[in-house]
């Protein structure tokens, strides 16, 4: 008798264990279906109203906790490409904005004097001279955003090599240098005695440091002086083109090297805003970067760093 009721017992027993099991995998799937159903709904909400909403859940289940992270995730990569996506809106409006007023002032002078010439059936060498400096500061315009345009859609492929970069500085600064003269600039130049090589593309090198010099003579004319060095450090080569004019205010120095950014305060002498943005651009494709220091009067500092390149193998005689 003792043996058939602890049988029964034991009996019992499992079919408790079972029961309760059974009853905790139905909670499980229960809890698990509801979860995903508040998922699924909150995440209908968030992408049917464009929420800046994220999903929340309370569960103990790991991979549902896992599941709302990878889908917050995904939410937080939606809303930094929308944002991105409505900034290039905004400044893609504002470079056509500025291109067209940036072309349109040219174009009114050619005209202006093309009219001129016309009703005086004649013109003079100062007319035709200021006719033909408009029109070359309209072609350099539209290159420039040309040649931006081709950057930033990848189509323009730099084939890199080493360069002597000695060498690059001292012809772009003799490219300036009776402009510099005239304006009477205190240049100051450091290079090293020995050649230094980086990997690049020589062409679009001297564009970047031609750009910075102009910039320099441009905007740093009040402070009479550009400063040119070159110093290596860990494999890296670093250019500095100095000034100490104006400067850039804390403000503006973030946005430097956007695209068409000018400061608005002077928009007529600022120029078209393209130079830095292709500078940055080029320094980029080739593998380095160009940065931006400035404290107004004292020094304005663009730096170039690029990577160390090998000297050229010699050539072989035959």
């Amino acid at each position: 008798m003792n043996q058939e009721f602890l049988l029964f017992l034991l009996t019992l027993c499992i079919f408790l264990l079972l029961g309760i099991v059974l009853y905790q995998q139905y909670a499980f799937r229960t809890g698990t279906q509801s979860s995903l159903g508040a998922i699924h709904r909150k995440l209908k909400e968030i992408t049917d109203t464009d929420s800046e909403e994220r999903i929340l859940v309370f569960t103990e289940n790991r991979e549902l906790m896992e599941l709302a992270a990878q889908i917050n995730r995904l939410l937080d990569r939606d809303l930094k490409i929308k944002a991105d996506f409505r900034r290039s809106q905004i400044a893609s409006r504002k470079m056509l904005a500025n291109i067209s007023h940036d072309m349109k002032t040219p174009m009114t002078v050619i005209l202006g004097y093309l009219e001129i010439m016309e009703l005086k059936g004649q013109a003079t060498e100062d007319m035709l001279q200021k006719v033909q400096q408009k029109a070359q500061d309209l072609l350099q315009l539209m290159e420039k955003f040309f040649t931006l345009a081709k950057i930033e859609a990848g189509d323009r492929n730099l084939e890199l090599s080493s360069v002597n970069i000695c060498e690059l500085c001292r012809k772009s600064l003799l490219d300036y240098y009776e402009i510099l003269t005239q304006a009477g600039f205190q240049v100051e130049i450091s290079l090293p005695s020995k050649a230094v090589y980086v990997r690049a593309h020589g062409e679009s090198l001297e564009r970047i440091l031609s750009n910075l010099i102009s910039n320099v003579i441009r905007y740093g004319a009040q402070g009479n002086y550009l400063g040119l060095a070159l110093w290596t450090d860990k494999g890296d080569v670093y250019v500095d083109v100095v000034d100490k004019g104006p400067g850039i205010p804390s403000a503006f120095q973030e946005h430097v090297f956007d695209r068409l950014f000018t400061m608005e305060a002077s928009r007529s002498s600022q120029g078209s805003g393209l130079g830095l943005c292709i500078a940055k651009n080029l320094a980029q494709q080739m593998g380095g970067t160009i940065t931006l220091s400035s404290t107004p009067h004292v020094k304005t500092a663009f730096t170039v760093k690029l990577k160390t390149g090998s000297p050229p193998l010699p050539e072989r005689n035959l």
